[in-house]
C-alpha cells in the first residue's frame, strides 16, 4: 500500500470485554501490505473500489469478531442478554465517548445509523410543533444538500406538524468557507422573517454529494448568537474521516456513522445529545419496554435482533491502531491520498476540482469531461452504471446544473456538468484510480456520451 506520490505512473474476540483497553501496537509491529491486503481479501476481486463513502469497508478480523458475539447469542441466548450484552454496549458508547471528547457516557448512545438518528431528533421537533410548544410556521434551516432521508423524516415528522423548512443552497464547485458562511446567514434570516423562530438548524459535517467539509463550529456559533433553539449535526461520514471534538463543535445533537470511515459492519452510528433538561424527552422511534429510561438505555434494547455490530467497537479499535497514529493517521493518510488522486485525474482530464483540498475529507469531488454529456441525474445513474457493469469501476457520479447567467467550470469541451466522488481508504492502491482514468479516457477518445446509454 504504497503512498501514491510513490508510485511513477501518477504522473502520466472480546468475550467478557468490560475492562478492555484497545491494544497500540510497538513500533516495529505496525500493520503491514500484505496484512491490509489480507484484511480486505473478501473485496470483489478486479474492481477499483473507489467509493468507500457510500458504504465503508469491515476487515476481516472484525468480521470474525463481530461473528464471535452473533454465536455467543446464538449458543445460549439468556446468558447473552442477562449477562454480556449492556456490558458490552457500555463499553462501546464508552470508548465512542472518549473518541469524540463528549463529558458523559451518558450523552452517547448507539443507533442503527444516521437515519435513525435524525428521526429521533426530528420527531422530538415534531412533538413540539403537535404539542404546542412551537407556533406554527416556525422553521427548520437545512442546507439543501442534506441526505434524502433527512428531507423525508422532515416531511414525516415536522412539516406535516406545521413546521417550515429553509434550505440553504450552497454554490458548488466552491472555493471557501466564507461562501457557505454567507448563505448560512442569509438562510436564518429568511427563517427569522415575519416574526417566526428557528426552532432547529440541521447542518452537514460532510456533505455527501457533492463532497464538501462544513465549517461546522462556525455555523453552530452563527446559530447561538442567532437564537437558534436546537443544532442538529449531520455527520454521517465524519468519524475516522474528519477530527470530531463535540465539545469544540458544541451542537445539541451529533450523528456519525461507524460503518462508513471507522471500519465497523453495517450497521451503527453513535448519536450524540448534550445533556440538558431535553435530554430526557428524546426516544427511539421503536418502542420497547425500555421507554422512558433514557435515549441510550431505550436504544441499547429494541426487541430481540442482532446487536452484534453495536458491541464490536473494541475490535474496530484493535485493528485502527494497529496503523501509525491510529485513526488520526489513517484519517491523514487518506485525506493526502485522496487529494493527490484527484489532481492527478484532473490534469489527466484537463477538468477542476470542486473544493480546495482543505475543504476536503477522504473524499474528493473531480470534475468529468464535458463531452460525455451528462445533463441530468438520471445521466450521472447511467454513466455510473457503465463504469460498474463495462469498466469494473464503483464510483459515484454527481450532476451539477448550470445556473441560470453561469458558466460555472469549464473544459475544452464546454461546461463541466458532471463530477465523480472519489475516495480513498486503506485498502486503495493507485491502480484503482489509473484504472478510473483509463476508462474515461476510453471514453472520451471512442466519441462516447451519456445519451448513447440506455434510457432505462
Amino acid at each position: 500500500m504504497d503512498p501514491p506520490h510513490e508510485d511513477p505512473r501518477v504522473n502520466g474476540d472480546h468475550g467478557n470485554n468490560s475492562r478492555h483497553v484497545p491494544k497500540k501496537p510497538k513500533l516495529s509491529s505496525f500493520i503491514t501490505v500484505s496484512d491490509i491486503q489480507e484484511e480486505f481479501a473478501h473485496h470483489q476481486q478486479g474492481v477499483a473500489r473507489i467509493n468507500n463513502g457510500s458504504f465503508g469497508s469491515c476487515p476481516a478480523s472484525v468480521i470474525a469478531a463481530q461473528r464471535r458475539w452473533q454465536l455467543r447469542f446464538l449458543q445460549q441466548p439468556d446468558d447473552f442478554f442477562f449477562n454480556h450484552l449492556q456490558n458490552g454496549i457500555i463499553l462501546s458508547r464508552t470508548l465512542i465517548k472518549n473518541l469524540i471528547n463528549a463529558d458523559f457516557v451518558e450523552e452517547v448512545s448507539m443507533v442503527d445509523n444516521a437515519t435513525t438518528a435524525s428521526a429521533i431528533v426530528l420527531q422530538h421537533i415534531g412533538r413540539g410543533f403537535a404539542e404546542g410548544r412551537f407556533q406554527k410556521g416556525d422553521v427548520v434551516v437545512m442546507l439543501h444538500c442534506a441526505f434524502q432521508a433527512v428531507k423525508k423524516s422532515i416531511e414525516a415528522y415536522v412539516t406535516r406538524a406545521g413546521g417550515s423548512v429553509i434550505e440553504v443552497q450552497l454554490p458548488f464547485p466552491i472555493n471557501s468557507n466564507d461562501e457557505i458562511i454567507a448563505e448560512f446567514r442569509k438562510g436564518l434570516v429568511k427563517g427569522k422573517a415575519n416574526g417566526r423562530k428557528v426552532r432547529l438548524a440541521i447542518i452537514d459535517h460532510i456533505t455527501s454529494m457533492p463532497c464538501v467539509v462544513i465549517p461546522v463550529g462556525e455555523l453552530v456559533k452563527i446559530c447561538r448568537e442567532e437564537g437558534v433553539d436546537h443544532v442538529f449535526v449531520d455527520a454521517a461520514h465524519a468519524i475516522g474521516s474528519v477530527h470530531v471534538d463535540v465539545k469544540e463543535i458544541g451542537a445539541d445533537f451529533y450523528v456519525s456513522n461507524l460503518h462508513k470511515w471507522f471500519f465497523c459492519p453495517p450497521s451503527v452510528a453513535f448519536l450524540y445529545c448534550r445533556k440538558t433538561h431535553i435530554s430526557s424527552n428524546l426516544h427511539h422511534p421503536v418502542v420497547s419496554n425500555e421507554y422512558g429510561n433514557g435515549l441510550a438505555i431505550e436504544s441499547a434494547w429494541i426487541g430481540t435482533r442482532d446487536y452484534s455490530s453495536q458491541l464490536i467497537v473494541p475490535s474496530v479499535l484493535d485493528f485502527v491502531n494497529r496503523f501509525e497514529g491510529g485513526i488520526e493517521g489513517i484519517r491523514k493518510r487518506n485525506h493526502d491520498a485522496v487529494v493527490e488522486m484527484g489532481k492527478m485525474l484532473a490534469k489527466a482530464w484537463e477538468t477542476n476540482l470542486g473544493s480546495p483540498p482543505d475543504m476536503c475529507p477522504g473524499m474528493i469531488m473531480v470534475g468529468l469531461p464535458a463531452s460525455l454529456g451528462i445533463l441530468s441525474d438520471f445521466d450521472a445513474l447511467k454513466l455510473r452504471t457503465h463504469l460498474r457493469d463495462h469498466f469494473s469501476v464503483e464510483v459515484p457520479i454527481h450532476y451539477q446544473a448550470p445556473k441560470d447567467g453561469e458558466v460555472g467550470a469549464t473544459d475544452v469541451y464546454g461546461c463541466i456538468t458532471g463530477y465523480a466522488r472519489i475516495s480513498h481508504q486503506v485498502y486503495n492502491t493507485v491502480d484503482d484510480y489509473l484504472k478510473f482514468r483509463d476508462a474515461i479516457n476510453q471514453l472520451v477518445h471512442g466519441g462516447f456520451t451519456c445519451q448513447m446509454l440506455p434510457g432505462k
